[in-house]
């Protein structure tokens, strides 16, 4: 029931079907759909691939859905744009996401060669409302035959354009298009309580859609043999008149928010249809609306289970067999979603409740609303730079979608025992204790958004123990390893934001897995005296750094924490362990067990209460 990317009447369609100007000389990867004994599975180049997706898109605090325009940008901040949430969604583990027809081809093929990402290319077919001889239509007439001729002139041009774009993974029709007919702004409404009234509207409107959804799914496998074609259906609603009149698509496509369960929707899907499932939007917010405030256990807890449910139900795991993946609702919030029709408050993060459903039951009083629009990112926005661009912030869902998406339920030997045992065993502690962080990393950022920061160390508090590569160059001697390289440099980076030093530590990863460096101390670590280290590092890219503390001989008595560095330049990172031991090695990983690579400036790294101040 979530919106996406609202193209309005006050989108010409030129821009609709703009989709970049560059050649497509390669190749896309052949793309279908297979039924065995096993069940339904989908394939990309004849091996099976369970979509692990997010709906994705790019709107800035301040912007929205309409205006937005980051595919009219350059190239140069098109590229910084992708690099940063492309690189988060790479090692989140995400395999695909949803996206509209407005993004040019060849920014499809950048993303699936650098970050072996694919796209689901979506046309909203009429969903919220045409021109047609210059007249808007509010509510699409499906059975009026200038707007059949239109929508289904639309899906040639978009075909034409994407068929042959490396990173294709399929094409995905309308945007839970049977709700629309019961309204027509932005905004969700009440469906009419009497299922007959319903049922009037689903012949009435519904069949006339559903015939051209069908119609156009068979244009499209005319033109294009290579990839499948779905449906983007509101839940189950109206699902017999589908399964009369959508015979030739691929897959049923579902936007479904059950809560924590989708209870029922596999079964009535294989008994009522007999397709694949996809489910093309699910999720939860971030907000509880009894306590007022961000909740981001009970967002990840749902995940969790949502996905679980996915998994138990794809091909050869004995259950329905029938879902090959889902697209979670959405990776980044959307602040311009609440009264979207009248385009306001679009630079306030809204707490308005404009729906209710009980099946989230962590925030849900009867009669009252709790479904947050503005909240359902799984990370949060930061501030817009001068290029139209913001940094992200993941939260707990992040960390446990990226351990969900490690597990691929086609593996030899997978079983569902296997499954529930993994799922049983996720670390929800730790990703909590992540976003949370992450949160507060974001709050002082936004208290200081208006400055021109200069990072310094707060010298008033001694601590205990200090790193300052200033002091005495010649102890500070990191051995490297697995291809990462130290050096020491009086060379500080291009940066809106300085040190107080003037000598640097410079770690470089050549982008191998698990490569870092290590100081053996003299004198050892004592997390007695403050269980807190902290460092300055600058990166222009977003990462998590690892660090490690270990006893030199001791191998089971090393322990670590991570931090998530947003790639704003030269940012503060606290690491905060539970042990009171004493160790002599630190080491430190940029992006452990990732492939990141470039060089990263650490300026100093103590061991105390102290803090970065920032200053006007």
């Amino acid at each position: 029931m979530k919106l996406n990317f609202l193209f309005k009447k006050i989108f010409p369609l030129t821009l609709l079907l703009f989709v970049g100007t560059l050649s497509v000389l390669s190749q896309s990867e052949k793309v279908s759909i297979t039924n065995s004994f096993n069940g339904f599975s989908l394939k990309v180049e004849g091996k099976n691939f369970m979509i692990k997706g997010v709906n994705w898109d790019v709107i800035p605090i301040g912007k929205n859905a309409v205006d937005a325009n980051f595919w009219e940008g350059s190239d140069e901040i098109i590229k910084s744009g992708l690099d940063h949430e492309m690189s988060l969604l790479r090692d989140m583990n995400v395999n695909a996401i949803r996206h509209y027809s407005g993004i040019p081809a060849k920014w499809i093929q950048y993303i699936y060669e650098n970050y072996g990402i694919h796209t689901m290319i979506n046309h909203s077919f009429g969903r919220y409302g045409m021109s047609v001889d210059g007249e808007w239509n509010p509510i699409t007439d499906y059975s009026d035959p200038k707007m059949q001729k239109i929508l289904l002139s639309e899906i040639e041009i978009m075909v034409s354009n994407y068929k042959n774009t490396p990173g294709l993974l399929l094409y995905l029709l309308g945007n839970e298009n049977n709700y629309g007919l019961f309204w027509s702004g932005a905004e969700t409404e009440d469906f009419p309580e009497e299922e007959t009234e319903k049922m009037a509207v689903g012949e009435k409107y519904g069949r006339p859609m559903y015939r051209l959804m069908n119609t156009a799914s068979k244009k499209i496998k005319e033109l294009d043999t290579n990839h499948p074609v779905a449906i983007c259906n509101g839940d189950d609603l109206f699902i017999e008149i589908i399964a009369q009149e959508c015979k030739d698509i691929d897959i049923f496509g579902v936007n479904s928010y059950r809560g924590y369960s989708f209870t029922n929707l596999f079964k009535t899907v294989k008994e009522t249809l007999n397709k694949p499932l996809l489910f093309t939007e699910f999720g939860a917010d971030a907000f509880n609306a009894v306590t007022n405030t961000e909740d981001q256990k009970s967002q990840a807890n749902y995940l969790l289970k949502n996905w679980k449910e996915i998994y138990e139900n794809a091909a050869g795991m004995g259950m329905y067999e029938n879902t090959i993946g889902g697209f979670t609702f959405q990776f980044s919030d959307g602040w311009w979603k609440y009264d979207f029709d009248n385009r306001k408050n679009v630079t306030k993060h809204d707490t308005v409740s404009t729906w209710g459903n009980g099946g989230y039951t962590s925030d849900f009083l009867t009669g009252e609303n709790n479904m947050n629009e503005e909240w359902f990112g799984i990370c949060a926005k930061g501030p817009t730079n001068n290029n139209g661009l913001y940094n992200l912030y993941p939260r707990a869902a992040y960390y446990v979608l990226k351990q969900i998406h490690q597990f691929d339920p086609y593996n030899e030997g997978i079983s569902i025992s296997l499954l529930h045992k993994y799922f049983h065993d996720l670390d929800l502690k730790d990703a909590n204790a992540k976003g949370i962080q992450n949160k507060k990393t974001l709050e002082i950022l936004n208290k200081n958004k208006d400055s021109v920061v200069q990072a310094l160390w707060n010298k008033t508090t001694s601590p205990v123990f200090n790193i300052a590569f200033d002091d005495n160059p010649t102890v500070l001697k990191f051995t490297s390893f697995n291809g990462a390289s130290f050096k020491l440099s009086d060379k500080t980076p291009l940066t809106t934001n300085n040190t107080s030093t003037t000598k640097l530590g410079v770690f470089t990863n050549s982008g191998n897995n698990w490569e870092g460096n290590y100081l053996d101390l003299l004198s050892p670590i004592d997390l007695e005296k403050g269980n807190t280290i902290k460092l300055a590092l600058h990166s222009n890219q977003s990462l998590e750094v690892l660090l490690k503390l270990e006893k030199v001989g001791d191998e089971n008595s090393s322990i670590e924490r991570s931090a998530f560095h947003s790639g704003n330049e030269w940012e503060e990172l606290s690491f905060s362990f539970s042990s009171l031991k004493k160790y002599n090695r630190l080491v430190i990983f940029i992006d452990g067990p990732g492939t990141t690579s470039g060089d990263f400036y650490i300026d100093q790294i103590l061991q105390s209460n102290s803090k970065i101040q920032l200053k006007k």
